[in-house]
């Protein structure tokens, strides 16, 4: 008797080589099970809604990664849905959906997921229950996103500190109630009180305050990527993130304006590590300050000091000295001088990309010796120069921006930005 050999070698290609990635739209019905990836970025005309993207959910059971910004009706029982139907999810991001809230968090929590990566930002109907139910029981989690949340405070961003172990990846951008006490704490034996001084008349304590310090027995070996943009965060709070999270790649500080030199010298201890540094706004920081971290963190690729207003030609010639410095900004850094961009046309050799917009002290001949010497340089703004609106300037130039687009820009910008 003969046995028979099932060869399935030439049956066509395998389920995981079927599946495939819908891109705004939902899948049809034959692609309901073959569905790995479903994104949504995009608001359609007519806009995706959530009833249909329910039925749809309900439909497809082997999706991994989803987008679900470009649903703006997006609710709580679509996520109920989703976590219940795809048992193997591994990143959802919700950007911009505010009608979703912790009751549709807390779902993808309780289902013990396998996620990875998490985008909240925007979702402004949660709290601090759902974001530490995702802290405390999705231990895999590499990518958390938490922007734009005006309901969430120190009390769920502890947690984040403190369970998700395994994050490469966190930002906290525009969080108006977070303060210091959401961030791990320096290790430092508490300063003695002077009996001798007059105490200070009592202030009202908020709840926040009466949080204790956070004080961590591990460190963040993982985290490559810390976004507190606006933050209310003091120097304080910066010495205790780095002392726990020393190999911070990307460092994202804009409009954190209680910062000073005092943070640049923690940030400083990160050294080769930080690639990525953005300070727009942080008014208060100098050319001392500038010098120690530039010669400590000389690996910087990207560096935005925008607004810092401070800063002279000093802070220029040591950005200047990073040998692999690809992008720089120094919009209104009003002290600059010539002196300053003569510095890197002569030693910005890989500068790709310079901001240099209402620096009203250039003038055209230093823009002109820039553009001759840095042939790399692939993208200027010189915008509200007074010596660059001599005549015929602009032919060279890309049209500029809009009414519409200035006051984005303005909104963005700040107060120092008018």
């Amino acid at each position: 008797m003969h046995s028979k050999h099932l060869d399935t070698t030439d049956d066509g290609p395998s389920f995981h080589e079927d599946m495939i990635k819908v891109v705004n739209r939902l899948p049809t019905e034959e692609e309901h099970r073959r569905v790995k990836r479903l994104v949504l970025s995009r608001r359609n005309e007519p806009p995706i809604k959530d009833d249909q993207l329910a039925k749809s959910l309900g439909a497809c059971p082997h999706l991994e990664a989803v987008v679900l910004s470009g649903v703006p009706d997006l609710s709580d029982r679509t996520m109920v849905l989703l976590a219940k139907k795809a048992i193997n999810l591994q990143n959802v991001d919700l950007t911009g959906c505010d009608q979703v809230t912790d009751v549709g968090v807390l779902e993808l929590a309780a289902k013990s997921l396998p996620l990875q990566g998490l985008q909240l930002n925007g979702v402004t109907g949660i709290t601090d229950q759902s974001v530490s139910a995702i802290a405390k029981t999705c231990s895999r989690l590499v990518e958390l996103e938490l922007c734009d949340l005006p309901l969430l405070t120190s009390v769920a961003v502890r947690d984040v500190w403190s369970f998700s172990r395994k994050l490469r990846t966190l930002r906290l951008a525009r969080c108006p109630l977070l303060t210091d006490k959401s961030f791990p704490s320096a290790l430092r034996p508490e300063e003695k009180e002077n009996g001798d001084e007059k105490p200070l008349p009592p202030r009202p304590i908020t709840w926040p305050d009466q949080l204790a310090p956070l004080i961590l027995r591990h460190s963040a070996e993982n985290l490559r990527v810390l976004d507190l943009t606006s933050c209310r965060i003091t120097d304080d709070g910066i010495e205790g993130i780095i002392g726990h999270a020393p190999k911070i790649q990307s460092l994202i500080l804009s409009g954190c304006t209680m910062l000073t030199n005092r943070a640049l010298e923690s940030i400083s201890k990160l050294g080769e590590h930080l690639d990525v540094l953005m300070l727009a706004h942080v008014s208060n920081i100098t050319d001392a300050g500038v010098v120690k971290l530039a010669r400590a963190c000389w690996n910087l690729r990207c560096v935005d000091v925008a607004f810092c207003r401070n800063l002279t030609d000093m802070s220029v010639f040591e950005f200047a000295s990073l040998r692999g410095l690809r992008r720089l900004s120094l919009v209104r850094v009003q002290k600059l001088t010539d002196i300053a961009i003569f510095a890197l046309a002569e030693h910005g050799i890989c500068l790709e990309r310079l901001h240099l917009s209402y620096c009203d002290r250039l003038s055209l001949d230093a823009i002109h010796k820039l553009l001759r010497s840095r042939r790399g340089l692939e993208y200027l703004t010189a915008t509200g120069i007074p010596g660059c609106r001599r005549k015929g300037v602009e032919r060279f130039s890309e049209t500029p921006p809009s009414v519409c687009q200035v006051r984005l820009w303005r909104a963005e910008a700040g107060p120092d930005g008018d």
